[in-house]
């Protein structure tokens, strides 16, 4: 049997013992050998006491039916036992306990065992209702258990729109262990006799309680604030819960409490009827779909259509000859639901007023956010969105190079001068990293010196990356507002939005942290903490204050934006997205200007299937989040150790780790790897906690390049044409595999049969290799392993395109515009007239946007000059597009009298290292 250390979470755990539990119960029963018999004995006992350190956190099959089955065991009733474990696997497999009672008597018969929940219609599984379970944290012997179990049931009544379970917990660290373990909870009910310790030890299970709140901090509670400080502490890991506090304390001592989800307090009585609607009231808050809701009931309307949308109703597609198959494809659901935000049928997303303003309301909710605004035409449009509404022409951004190229543009639009901040190269892969917090404070540091600071007005960074890192938000946040206390933050969370429902992703998003630290610059101790290293840092030089960990004031200003691809990482249809909004000067300032950003970049046509998939995918996140993103991660960890430990695969494959990712610097927690073949699994609470980075791990990137292919070329010719499997994203010599809340295990076991399945055809491939065909693989594998061309930083924009020569920010708006002109520019190739430019040491200006697919990256953008760096760069380059490239033509430039014509064109150059802004 499998070792705890061996799985990295409890689920998987109680999964695989369960299944393992009964195949030794059928074997047994089969066994006729002595021996073998006494050896399975043997494992079934060592599989209960593993069961039973998991099962009192779970509702079905019960505490009760898993001590029947345990004497069923200990008396010799191996039959009956074999009948019982073998009716609750498929039931916990299948769900089914989720709908209707599941009988274990071996007499009893269950006429709907073959009619499960994964075998009925959508539709049918549709008008099923919702189970869920209840949390009661009480210390109560076997009868008061029966006692209260049994008051909660009699409460349910057929009119329910939700069924649920009970499960009771006695203590305060029970219940942190359940609410992170069974994903079925949504409610818990805390009543006066709970107490602090949990009398179930165990090695996965007490990870979670130090992950919720560190042990001293559970450890100093005073016993009459037990209840209300485990509300506060849920509230810390899954806010989306409700919590129901029964006490005997008084309400003036209730009132001054913090009592974190607590939507209602009972005072010492047991009005179980109205703990019950409270319960079905909350769930039923967070089930709440208002805009989705609408679009059924309009659906459902007869209506005689006469505006300009043919395809209303299906009319345009019923009457045809012709087209009568796209309407068999989609059904007629799509077609009854599709009107005009004109017609008066439901609301409008640019002025909403009815149910699609509630609906972004509850995702406001969801999300953490003060405000959130839907989107139909994806978080490209989000990003122009937000920079359109916050920023006015000579504004100062600071942005990371490497983001999407909506951000590029978007400072096109909206005229800012952009300073370009370089994130850390990784080489080896050909791909950049992160921006250091040092860059990002150098760069407002130098702005603060040459008087420029009042003009700053964004900080622009990608939370987290395509390739996985993710920014320590909160220290990025603070020691910026340290500096320039208005600064605006722009998160591009457009592969994060998942993140809000993990305890130890949520930590790092941008919405979590503007609430911590609004609330953290409030307090005294804070006030104390900024005026203490005020007076430290007081003749502090530039380095000194790089190197301190900086405070903000307590008069800064929280001013954060976070645009989420919702179709990307949740469920919504194709270009369904948000933008999360946490400014404090929002209502003042930026309302009506983002009013006109969104009403300039958003259709006067929204598509209304993609509103209703984000109200939908809002509920889902509500309810099952946390039980859909804590799969993703056991699929993705299921990944990495897989490939990592598979000698097969280690020949060709290797899974790139915290190490390869991110530089040490970078790591305070030392953590190098989430799983070691040797010592197992690395808890990530305390990197996720503390790292200057850290890796999401949903994101595995499978270096490739000692298979001889290119990643590319493994993406499109290998993976995706041969074995249907699609991906995002390459390198040089990477590939990117990301899980989601829909990859199931299985889909982990096909990819890994398709790598081994890949590394064996190549074992057999060099083993017919002539000694030309091994030399020329070898060569194909130095190259991509070794031989790789090193990143370039940014260079610098002309002088014709900069203000000044102390900072680096450059006019990227007026640069784009002159190239609209084809006066104004000239082409030049690679390896021909580029190459002598440079070397005759005349300065060449790019005239567009270049960016290399892969690995995706603007390496060259309007204005910028072309260093050696950059052409060695793309000319090393093995890429069968570059974006922006005429390979036709050439790089496409501006001419040296076009730069001459503009103010500054002509100035005397300030050396290079002084124009890098350094």
């Amino acid at each position: 049997m499998d070792s705890v250390s061996d799985y990295y979470s409890a689920t998987q755990l109680r999964s695989d013992r369960w299944s393992a539990l009964r195949e030794a119960t059928t074997s047994l029963c089969r066994e006729h050998n002595a021996r073998k018999a006494e050896t399975l004995k043997r494992r079934i006992s060592d599989l209960f006491q593993s069961l039973s350190l998991i099962e009192p956190y779970w509702a079905f099959p019960g505490m009760a039916a898993f001590d029947h089955m345990r004497r069923q065991f200990e008396h010799g009733n191996y039959d009956d036992l074999s009948f019982t474990t073998n009716r609750i696997k498929r039931a916990l497999t299948t769900g089914a306990y989720r709908r209707r009672s599941i009988p274990l008597e071996r007499d009893s018969s269950d006429d709907e065992e073959h009619n499960d929940e994964a075998m009925l219609s959508p539709e049918a599984r549709a008008m099923t209702r919702p189970y869920f379970e209840v949390l009661l944290v009480d210390n109560v012997n076997d009868q008061q258990e029966r006692w209260l179990k049994s008051n909660v049931s009699r409460m349910r009544r057929a009119e329910d729109p939700f069924h649920y379970e009970a499960v009771v917990v006695p203590s305060l660290e029970d219940a942190l262990i359940a609410v992170l373990f069974n994903h079925n909870i949504q409610a818990i009910v805390v009543r006066p006799g709970l107490i602090l310790k949990s009398k179930n030890p165990n090695e996965i299970l007490n990870k979670y309680v130090s992950n919720a709140s560190g042990s001293a901090e559970i450890d100093a509670m005073l016993p009459e604030d037990y209840g209300p400080e485990l509300c506060r502490l849920i509230a810390r890991v899954r806010p989306e819960l409700d919590a129901y506090l029964v006490t005997e304390r008084s309400v003036e001592d209730i009132a001054g409490l913090d009592l974190g989800i607590c939507r209602r307090v009972f005072y010492n009585q047991e009005d179980f009827m109205e703990l019950h609607l409270n319960i079905l009231r909350g769930v039923a808050a967070r089930n709440k779909t208002p805009f989705f809701t609408a679009l059924v009931e309009y659906s459902k309307q007869p209506t005689g259509v006469f505006h300009a949308m043919p395809i209303s109703r299906g009319k345009s597609i019923t009457r045809s000859h012709w087209i009568q198959d796209m309407g068999a494809f989609y059904g007629p659901n799509i077609f009854l639901a599709e009107t005009s935000a004109t017609s008066g049928g439901l609301d409008s997303l640019l002025e909403p007023q009815g149910p699609i303003k509630e609906a972004q309301e509850l995702a406001s909710r969801a999300f953490g956010s003060k405000q959130t605004f839907f989107a139909t035409n994806g978080t490209s449009t989000c990003n122009k969105i937000v920079v359109q509404a916050l920023v006015r022409p000579g504004d100062i951004v600071l942005i990371d190079r490497d983001c999407h190229k909506s951000h590029h543009y978007g400072m096109v639009l909206a005229g800012a001068e952009v300073v370009y901040l370089d994130s850390y190269p990784l080489n080896e892969y050909s791909m950049y990293g992160a921006v250091p917090l040092k860059e990002i404070k150098h760069q407002l540091l130098a702005l603060k010196a040459a008087g420029k600071l009042d003009r700053v007005r964004m900080l622009l960074l990608t939370n987290c990356t395509f390739d996985g890192l993710v920014y320590n938000v909160e220290r990025v946040m603070e020691e910026c507002l340290a500096i320039k206390p208005d600064l605006i933050f722009l998160w591009d969370e457009a592969w994060f939005a998942f993140a809000r429902f993990s305890p130890t992703y949520r930590q790092r998003t941008a919405m979590r942290t503007a609430n911590d630290l609004r609330k953290r610059l409030r307090t005294e101790a804070h006030h104390e903490a900024y005026a203490k290293q005020q007076e430290a840092l007081k003749d502090a030089s530039e380095k000194d204050m790089i190197g301190a960990r900086l405070i903000a004031p307590p008069e800064a200003r929280v001013r954060v934006y976070a645009t989420q691809s919702t179709h990307k990482t949740l469920t919504s249809l194709r270009q369904g997205s948000m933008i999360h909004v946490n400014d404090q000067d929002f209502k003042g300032e930026v309302e009506q200007s983002f009013h006109e950003a969104y009403m300039t970049h958003t259709s006067t046509s929204p598509n209304y299937q993609i509103i209703a998939s984000l109200d939908v995918g809002r509920r889902q996140v509500e309810l099952e989040g946390f039980e859909f993103v804590h799969r993703q991660i056991e699929a993705a960890m299921a990944m990495r150790r897989a490939i990592s430990s598979h000698p097969q695969l280690q020949k060709y494959f290797k899974v790139l780790t915290v190490a390869d990712m991110i530089p040490e610097q970078y790591r305070q927690s030392g953590v190098t790897s989430y799983f070691d073949g040797e010592q197992g699994w690395t808890d990530m609470w305390d990197c996720w906690d503390n790292d200057d980075f850290v890796l999401d791990p949903t994101r595995i990137t499978l270096a490739v390049g000692g298979t001889g292919w290119d990643g590319d070329t493994f993406k499109n010719s290998v993976l995706m044409d041969k074995y249907g499997i699609q991906i995002n994203k390459t390198s040089r010599n990477t590939v990117l595999f990301m899980s989601n809340i829909g990859t199931t295990r299985s889909s982990v076991a096909y990819l890994i049969e398709v790598l081994v399945e890949i590394a064996n055809e190549l074992d057999d491939l060099l083993d017919d290799a002539s000694k030309m065909e091994r030399l020329s693989f070898d060569r194909r594998v130095k190259n991509l392993t070794e031989n790789y061309p090193p990143l370039p930083d940014f260079s610098r924009f002309h002088d014709a395109f900069r203000p000044g020569d102390l900072t680096p920010e450059g006019d990227i708006r007026t640069a784009y515009y002159l190239s609209y002109d084809e006066r104004n520019c000239d082409y030049l190739e690679l390896d021909g007239s580029l190459q002598d430019a440079l070397d005759a040491g005349q300065e060449v200006v790019s005239a567009s946007f270049i960016i290399p697919y892969p690995p995706g990256f603007p390496i060259l953008v309007p204005g910028q000059v072309i260093s050696q760096e950059i052409l060695a760069f793309m000319r090393a380059l093995d890429v069968n597009e570059i974006h922006g490239y005429r390979a036709d033509l050439g790089l496409r430039v501006f001419t040296p009298e076009s730069l001459a014509a503009l103010p500054g064109g002509t100035s005397p150059k300030p050396n290079a290292e002084k124009r890098k802004g350094k």
